[in-house]
């Protein structure tokens, strides 16, 4: 048995997001979001599912709160929910919203447990969207005002912020592919999108900046791994294409000022145009204090002419496969940070998401989860590969604390460590629990 031992000052950690447990959408002065709209248009999530109630944590979350202390994490990572701050996005403030997260905060913090606030996953309010939401400038606006907020009220308390997170769902999963909220199939929509999720990303940073915030400020962009086939030249262009639209379409006007030219190049022959303002690259290009990173999957690809957007084709070359259908590539994990490190240089990670989803569930109190714990058993053996390699890497955050909404999916897919009974929303820690909490507790693993 070899042992993998990180780090004394690794941080560890768990998270979520508000749509996916909160509920309670119809309380505390919370407006609509589009995840509102979008999950109850008829045809856009398994069987019909909304965020509604979802695991109810706007009422449970003390005792979310003492699964975690029980866990014994460093950190909890979660979302605020836009409409509860300002429910038409801007003008009239809730202040109901902002005493719920305060009450939240203030227990993670007599608890020990140190917060981790997302400002944006996903649930941007239903009024701006009718205004044509991140494609319409003005909710770059609407967004900093938002934050400013936030970082004046939780000044002190939160001192790890992160503004967006996974900007390739919010952009091209969603206006492009039209998977998510609010569901448009626009190629030069979603570029438009992301453009604009950059330049508020930076306003953000700067704007924390001139607040004198304490604290660190970072995003956190999801990633996968594409591997060539081969080594024909075809298949290594066709790979990069696929990584740089998770990657460098992401990275790079953030760390680099610039889009990459050979992307730029590739969206022109799609007929799709970059619109950039002056000033624009110079407010995004902020130094941030750490980056996040949310990986899941990858998968081996080669060239193939009119295949997807980038003429790339997934092989499958016979990975085990998650109750999702994604691959179990912890190889990719592996290559995805030390490319970071290499491309971006030695800026602070933490990963903010990975994990597994696996539908098993309760027998006589018990969830047998053991592929989940062989899949965050590989993943952090990877993890670990990568910082003895050189890769700055800070702590790492389970997704997700909890079973929940899982967006297009609705309630068929189970990512938690902890069950949760829709019907009964009773919670289960499962097998994946425990064994996290003996590598938090120990600080290494046997494999």
């Amino acid at each position: 048995m070899a042992i993998i031992q990180f780090p004394k000052d690794m941080k560890w950690g768990v998270a979520t997001a508000s749509y996916q447990i909160e509920g309670a959408v119809n309380e505390g002065g919370r407006g609509v979001s589009i995840w509102d709209t979008f999950s109850k248009t008829p045809g856009k999530v398994v069987n019909g599912d909304n965020g509604d109630v979802a695991c109810d944590s706007y009422h449970r979350y003390n005792e979310d709160l003492e699964i975690m202390e029980d866990l014994g994490v460093d950190f909890y990572r979660f979302s605020v929910a836009w409409p509860r701050i300002f429910p038409n996005g801007t003008g009239e403030l809730n202040q109901e919203g902002l005493d719920y997260y305060h009450q939240l905060v203030d227990s993670l913090l007599e608890k020990g447990i140190e917060p981790m606030c997302t400002l944006y996953h996903w649930d941007l309010p239903q009024a701006l969207q009718d205004k044509g939401g991140w494609a319409n400038r003005e909710t770059i606006d609407a967004y900093i005002n938002y934050a400013e907020v936030m970082f004046n009220e939780f000044k002190g308390k939160i001192k790890h912020w992160i503004t967006f997170n996974e900007p390739w769902c919010v952009s091209f999963l969603s206006n492009f592919a039209g998977i998510h909220a609010p569901g448009n199939q626009d190629l030069q929509l979603a570029v438009d999108v992301a453009h604009h999720l950059h330049v508020a990303h930076g306003k953000a940073v700067i704007r924390f900046r001139e607040l004198g915030v304490e604290g660190q400020i970072g995003y956190a962009p999801n990633v996968e791994w594409n591997e060539p086939y081969s080594n024909k030249q075809e298949d290594i262009d066709a790979c990069k294409r696929a990584n740089a639209y998770f990657m460098d379409w992401f990275f790079d006007p953030v760390f680099k000022g610039s889009y990459p030219q050979f992307m730029v190049d590739w969206f022109e022959k799609k007929g799709v145009t970059l619109n950039i303002e002056e000033g624009d690259m110079e407010i995004i290009h902020q130094p941030i204090d750490f980056l996040g990173i949310n990986y899941y999957s990858g998968s081996v690809g080669r060239y193939k002419e009119n295949e997807g957007l980038f003429d790339h084709e997934k092989v499958d070359t016979g990975y085990l496969k998650t109750d999702i259908g994604w691959n179990v590539y912890p190889e990719g994990f592996y290559k995805v940070l030390t490319h970071i490190g290499e491309t971006y240089g030695d800026v602070p990670i933490y990963i903010t998401e990975n994990g597994s989803c696996y539908n098993d569930e309760p027998e006589h109190g018990q969830v047998k989860d053991n592929k989940r714990v062989d899949y965050l058993k590989q993943h952090l053996v990877s993890l670990h590969r990568s910082m003895e390699t050189g890769v700055n890497i800070k702590g790492y955050l389970t997704w997700s604390l909890l079973d929940n909404f899982e967006w297009a999916e609705g309630y068929t897919m189970r990512f938690g460590i902890v069950h949760v009974n829709y019907r009964t929303l009773e919670r289960t820690k499962k097998d994946s629990f425990y064994w996290y909490k003996q590598t938090i507790s120990n600080n290494f693993f046997e494999v």
